[in-house]
């Protein structure tokens, strides 16, 4: 399987030019790629402007994230601001071409950026098969929780989409490289570039990072990009097999 990444220039609160940003980027991807991963709030940067900015499930950024997979070939994931009830969340959705879809609300708000006052958190892993590669969803500041994130066996390929920060780069690149050592998983995390409208600055550092801590793919620093890299489940059953980390991890329950 191969995996893509972009690594944008995300507009401040700015959809439209978000989604022309991103469709140009994608058209550079070659054509056999089959997933393709987003950052966090793709579409708006890390905007707290839940009431202007959300949307129903189903709505205009999920119909741009099904087009979008239907010309390539390829799924798309990443999250945005969703509006459920008298909710709102911070989902990451995964489409494919055939418009099946699945999703994930972000369980850990960073309250350092006072997210917890304007979302509400998720309380459900998810684990989904796509094209015989399990995978497993987080966003961000999930990145720091790794029990929320243990593999029990269950995921090949955890997936990081993010807006984080530049301060904390070499925590970024840390952790992602930990997840996957610790969990003997393929890691991708997405991260952005520029400055949001907050102040806040991006350096990017999307990774893919294989399951012995190798990165396999770098977009580096403050560059507007995409990044690919093959996965090979064969090769990550015989190193699990050589090395059967995964047969003595503890057992536990993930409450509320």
């Amino acid at each position: 399987m191969k995996v893509s990444i972009i690594q944008p220039d995300t507009r401040w609160e700015d959809k439209v030019s978000n989604f022309s940003i991103l469709d140009d980027i994608i058209s550079d991807i070659k054509s056999d790629t089959d997933i393709i991963i987003l950052p966090e709030m793709f579409s708006t940067g890390f905007s707290m402007n839940n009431t202007e900015l959300s949307e129903p499930p189903g709505g205009e950024t999920y119909d741009w994230m099904i087009s979008m997979a239907e010309k390539t070939n390829s799924a798309l994931c990443g999250s945005y601001m969703i509006r459920s009830g008298l909710r709102y969340l911070n989902r990451w959705v995964f489409v494919t071409p055939e418009k099946r879809s699945w999703s994930y609300d972000k369980r850990h708000l960073f309250r350092m950026g006072n997210e917890h006052l304007y979302f509400s958190p998720g309380n459900k892993r998810l684990t989904f098969s796509f094209r015989g590669v399990r995978i497993f969803p987080g966003v961000c500041y999930d990145l720091r929780f790794p029990v929320w994130s243990r593999n029990i066996n269950n995921y090949d390929l955890l997936i990081n989409s993010a807006n984080w920060p530049s301060p904390r780069r070499n925590v970024w690149l840390t952790l992602l490289t930990a997840r996957a050592l610790e969990n003997q998983c393929y890691v991708a995390g997405a991260n952005r570039i520029g400055k949001d409208g907050t102040g806040v600055t991006y350096t990017g550092d999307s990774v893919i990072i294989s399951p012995g801590g190798k990165i396999l793919a770098s977009a580096g620093k403050n560059t507007e990009c995409s990044i690919t890299a093959e996965i090979s489940i064969t090769e990550l059953k015989e190193f699990r097999t050589k090395f059967p980390v995964l047969k003595d991890i503890d057992k536990f329950t993930i409450t509320k």
